[in-house]
């Protein structure tokens, strides 16, 4: 968990809590564990925890006091990079059953690969996986031959894109399998469920486009800087020779 040691630090983080009980007994309670979409993930998923007067001593304090937020960019990168090489994978396994059901399934006399409307998404699904793939290569390059920080606008923008994308993909193969997409049979709802959750359980889209669009700004108001957020790929000469030069 992440908190304020100090009660009297006027930090804007975290607010004060008062501790009454100083002498209570000290537990932390998990009260239940909650559904998603109405889907348990028990028991690796996400609970209401009470925190009774928890105490924590000062030797299991990670990096140090204060410095709570330097951990989480350095963690929380390369895992948004994971997540969304998951919603990848997820996209394209559904797409493909999606693709298969269509060319099976029959709607009054047709076959339903053979509709328009059905070929004109399955090319477009193609095109937002393959663009989802391409962005989410370039964040990781760009965290790989520079840092975290050069390669936020490129976190931020995979951040948006792919839950989006998977969510949609995913829809269209639960409206191609009709009534049977939106019950456990195919994996549909569930892989919808998933996509969706994740639209929110690494930052609202809103948070993520006001920062790519404030990076976007600065570009065009200062010096140009090695943030990324351009299609182009840096050249070689232009990149960082030392691991203070890159993420300073």
């Amino acid at each position: 968990m992440m908190g304020r040691p100090d009660p009297h630090n006027p930090g804007r983080y975290l607010p004060a809590v008062d501790d009454p009980g100083a002498a209570a007994a000290s537990r932390v309670l998990v009260k239940r564990m909650l559904s998603v979409f109405g889907y348990v993930e028990a028991p690796h998923g996400h609970a209401e925890v009470v925190f009774d007067n928890a105490r924590v001593p000062a030797a299991s304090m990670l990096l140090g006091e204060g410095r709570g937020f330097e951990i989480a960019p350095g963690r929380l990168g390369p895992a948004r990079i994971h997540h969304r090489m998951q919603l990848i994978g997820l996209a394209e396994r559904r797409s493909n059953g999606c693709a298969g059901g269509r060319r099976a399934g029959w709607r009054f006399g047709t076959r339903l690969a053979d509709r328009t409307v059905t070929q004109e998404r399955i090319a477009e699904a193609r095109i937002m996986i393959e663009e989802a793939r391409l962005l989410t290569l370039k964040a990781a390059w760009m965290m790989d031959t520079h840092c975290n920080k050069a390669a936020r606008a490129e976190i931020a923008m995979i951040k948006v894109a792919v839950p989006n994308m998977a969510c949609r993909v995913i829809d269209w193969a639960i409206q191609a399998f009709g009534g049977t997409g939106v019950t456990g049979d195919y994996g549909l709802a569930y892989a919808y469920a998933t996509a969706r959750v994740l639209r929110l359980a690494d930052g609202p889209d809103e948070v993520h486009r006001n920062q790519i669009a404030r990076l976007e700004l600065h570009k065009h108001q200062g010096p140009a800087s090695l943030t990324g957020g351009s299609a182009e790929v840096l050249p070689r000469h232009a990149e960082p020779t030392s691991a203070s030069a890159r993420c300073g």
